[in-house]
């Protein structure tokens, strides 16, 4: 025939390994999984949108005019306002004992009651000082081991307001059979009312919903606070400081620099 010498007509061999519907099937998987994840992370930022506003919305502007009585109170540091609230509240009668948890090591007893004169005899008798919890799930640790051990079973939790829903989450997590009372402390430095035009409140509100959702999370995934891995993970360290009570505050070091003299003595 023409063009051949041996009679057949030449083909050419295709040896690309798919075919064009093959590639065209791809093609239409590929779009859709793309359309599939924009649609997924659309939903997702509109529902962590949702759940801002909801955070944000949902503080408390005011703090509460009646507190109801309950075994103990424990006030998370971070604030001087907030030690001077948990102390009034102690001298109120609202409980009988006081936990100041995640206190400055550098911080003396001695320094607080010259920042609250008045109730110098309170700190003498009725308060104790934490001075191992790091974070907030360290506080929640150490407020559950001190609540064991006085055998209370309610306590009245003072914190900032931003903060009131992460420390309720740990707290509760930690001792699910304790009656834990929110005493939110509002203060005019941070206008949680007027939280979506102030940019420094955004600024704090944003990242503290962020690890309060850390920590719903978290009270799925682990039963308990003291064995967690992502606190760990999450804080870089753990929770609790390693070292005993016993070893740790100014007046420790006091006791230790004066058992060194006398045993150089």
């Amino acid at each position: 025939m023409i063009g051949s010498r041996d009679g057949h007509l030449p083909v050419r061999i295709d040896d690309s390994g798919s075919s064009p519907g093959t590639a065209n099937g791809w093609s239409s998987s590929r779009r859709w999984a793309v359309r599939l994840a924009l649609v997924a992370g659309a939903v997702l930022t509109a529902a962590l949108g949702f759940g801002y506003v909801g955070f944000a919305s949902g503080l408390v502007a005011r703090e509460p005019m009646t507190v109801s009585r309950t075994d103990a109170i424990v006030v998370v540091t971070g604030g001087a306002q907030r030690i001077g609230d948990a102390i009034g509240l102690l001298g109120a009668e609202r409980g009988s004992r006081l936990l100041i948890s995640g206190v400055n090591e550098k911080t003396s007893r001695e320094e607080l009651a010259k920042l609250n004169p008045a109730s110098r005899e309170l700190l003498g008798c009725c308060v104790d000082l934490d001075y191992r919890a790091r974070n907030t799930i360290g506080n929640a640790i150490e407020a559950r081991r001190w609540v064991r051990r006085h055998e209370f079973r309610s306590m009245l939790l003072v914190t900032s307001n931003y903060h009131m829903p992460r420390a309720l989450a740990e707290f509760s997590h930690a001792m699910p059979g304790v009656r834990v009372v929110p005493h939110p402390v509002v203060t005019d430095q941070i206008d949680t009312a007027g939280w979506w035009n102030d940019w420094r409140t955004v600024k704090i509100l944003v990242p503290e919903y962020a690890k309060y959702l850390v920590a719903r999370l978290r009270s799925v995934l682990e039963d308990d606070p003291e064995t967690s891995r992502l606190s760990v993970i999450i804080g870089g360290r753990k929770p609790v400081s390693p070292k005993p009570a016993s070893l740790l505050g100014p007046e420790n070091e006091k006791r230790t620099r004066l058992g060194i003299g006398a045993r150089g003595a």
